[in-house]
Order: structure tokens, then sequence, then C-alpha cells
């Protein structure tokens, strides 16, 4: 393998200047810079990151602790659109990223902080997790550095979509169409949950409309079968709801699957919504109605905080940052 010494004896110049050059010093010319950079590659030059290590006391390497609960793994459309966006935004800034593990199978299974520590990363991401887990709150009240998607804690930088004015701007629309029975199929236990929900019941007390028990019913994220059921048992209510909402657009293919089961239109005989925007919801017949989170951005700004954190900690300040959505307006929801 090539070393700083071979590439500074073919282009002339010294190993301080080679290291400079490709270290992109503004001391350096882009002339000089593009031949130092053209010869390494031209010897299969590769950095040595133990060293840089050991110069920087940084390891480049930032730790992803990625839990989902719905067993849905790196499927899941939001958050794999969020931890590619992070992915790409740290390696673009030259940070590698190692998912976080304690495997119970393993013997010699380490805590979340204990594998942070152990691999030497940086910093942290925490895109989902059950954030009751003694270990998950362990690695919140470290030192290290953390960033947290759609959960806020106290003292740490949370990235967030726009749940509640999301939702909020979800429900005037249906609202909008003229819809005043509108029921609410929620996923688990969460912050998330938390937010939509009580805009849910804001929103209904906002407009004077009265809360009907049966129409406020708790599903799962991402669980067809689950929102069929449900989407069943409303539409066997003596007055059942003239719109429901999704927790997420998953469960509204679920619930739109069971309408049309009983031989029902969609939004003729009953209007839907669904949360999050994923593709296959613009694919749909009806194509839904429902709310796009951009992960996007929302990956981006994570990687960009968190290393921002790792190198500048005294000028980032640990703040909430919420990344909005916007309305998709299908043709789920019709008027009335």
């Amino acid at each position: 393998m090539a070393s700083m010494k071979d590439i500074a004896a073919r282009c002339g110049v010294s190993v301080a200047t080679v290291s400079k050059a490709l270290n992109d010093h503004s001391d350096i010319g882009e002339e000089t810079k593009n031949k130092i950079r053209r010869i390494a590659k031209e010897l299969c030059y590769y950095p040595n990151f133990s060293a840089r290590a050991l110069k920087t006391n940084k390891s480049y390497n930032l730790g992803v602790l990625y839990k989902d609960a719905s067993g849905s793994g790196l499927t899941h459309d939001y958050f794999s659109r969020v931890l590619e966006s992070f992915k790409n935004e740290a390696e673009q800034q030259g940070y590698d990223i190692t998912f976080l593990s304690n495997s119970k199978i393993r013997k010699d299974r380490m805590s979340y902080l204990e594998h942070s520590i152990y691999r030497g990363m940086d910093g942290v991401m925490i895109a989902v997790a059950d954030y009751k887990d003694k270990e998950v709150i362990e690695l919140l009240q470290s030192a290290l550095p953390v960033v947290a998607i759609d959960y806020v804690y106290n003292g740490r930088i949370s990235i967030v979509s726009s749940n509640v004015s999301g939702m909020r701007e979800l429900l005037e629309y249906i609202y909008a169409q003229g819809h005043r029975r509108i029921a609410y199929i929620y996923g688990e236990e969460s912050m998330v949950t938390t937010n939509r929900l009580s805009t849910y019941y804001s929103f209904l007390h906002g407009k004077g409309m009265e809360t009907v028990s049966e129409y406020i019913c708790e599903g799962k994220y991402r669980d067809s079968h689950t929102a069929g059921v449900i989407t069943n048992r409303l539409l066997d209510l003596k007055q059942p709801p003239t719109c429901i909402v999704y927790a997420d657009d998953f469960a509204a293919i679920g619930g739109m699957n069971a309408i049309k089961d009983r031989g029902l239109k969609i939004p003729k005989d009953i209007s839907v919504a669904g949360f999050d925007g994923i593709t296959m919801a613009g694919q749909l017949e009806p194509k839904l109605t429902t709310y796009w989170q951009n992960t996007v951005d929302m990956g981006i700004e994570a990687a960009r905080k968190l290393i921002s954190l790792i190198e500048m900690p005294k000028e980032t300040p640990i703040v909430q940052y919420t990344v909005n959505g916007k309305l998709i307006e299908g043709s789920s929801v019709g008027k009335i």
C-alpha cells in the first residue's frame, strides 16, 4: 500500500505538502492539490484512519440505533429514507456509520452505550427505539453526542417531523370537505402518537365537534390487518364515521381493502386518509389523501446537527428542529 512518502516522492514535494493537499488546506494551490490527489489515486493511496483518529481524537464513525418494533427493519419506508439520507450526508462529511447492537444471542453482549464506547463512536443517532428501555436511557444520559429522531429528550438535539401541524392540516382539509364524523385509528404509544392524538382532540374541540369514543381506536403502525379489523368495526356502528384517518399509509391500505371487501366505494360511501406519504400511496386507486413527511431532509439535518455537535460542541444549540412536510390531496377524501 502506498504511503504519503511515496506520493511526495512522485510529486517532488514534501510529505507535509501532501498531507495538507489531501486535507484540503487553503495554503496549498488548487493545481498542486489536483496533482497530488491524482497521483494518490494512481498509487491506490488510502488514508490510515487509525493514525487520523490518534491525531484528531476522533474515529469519524457515527452510531445508529435503529430498533423497529414492527419488525420491518430496513424495509420500513419512513425510517429507511431517514437512514439513507443520514448515511449519505455523513459520508459526504467524511464519516462512516455503524449500527448499534445489543443482541441477546451473543454471550459477550454489551449495552448500547458500551457498544458505542467499544467502537469508539464519535456520536449516535437514535432513529427509533423503546425510550423506556434502561439501555436507551443510559445512552441518552451519557456524555456521548446524541441526536434523536421524532423524540424529545431534555438536553438532547431532536429532529422531528411536523406531526402536530401536519395532523392539523390533514384534518382541516377533511373538515373543509364537509366531514364532521371523523374517526382516527392511531398507532402504538410513542411521542409521535401522543402529538397526533392530542392534535385530533384539540381539533375537534376547536371546531365544536362532539368527541365520539367509538371513533377513536388504538391500532398499530404498519399493520394493515389490524387496521382492516378496526375499519370493519367502525363500519358496523349504528352511525359510522364519514371519514377514517389511519396511523400511516400501510394501515390505510388495510382499511381500504376492508372497505372494498364490503362492496363499498371510496370516497362515495366513505372517505379515508393516511399519514407518511409513502410512494405506494400515490399508486393506489383511488389515490390516497395523506400527509407526506420529509424524511430525506430529516436524515440530512440529523447528520449535520450530530456532526456539528461533535466538531463544534460549544457552538451547537441543543434544541428541537422541526422538518415540515406537505399535504397530498388524493382522491380518497370526498366532499359531503
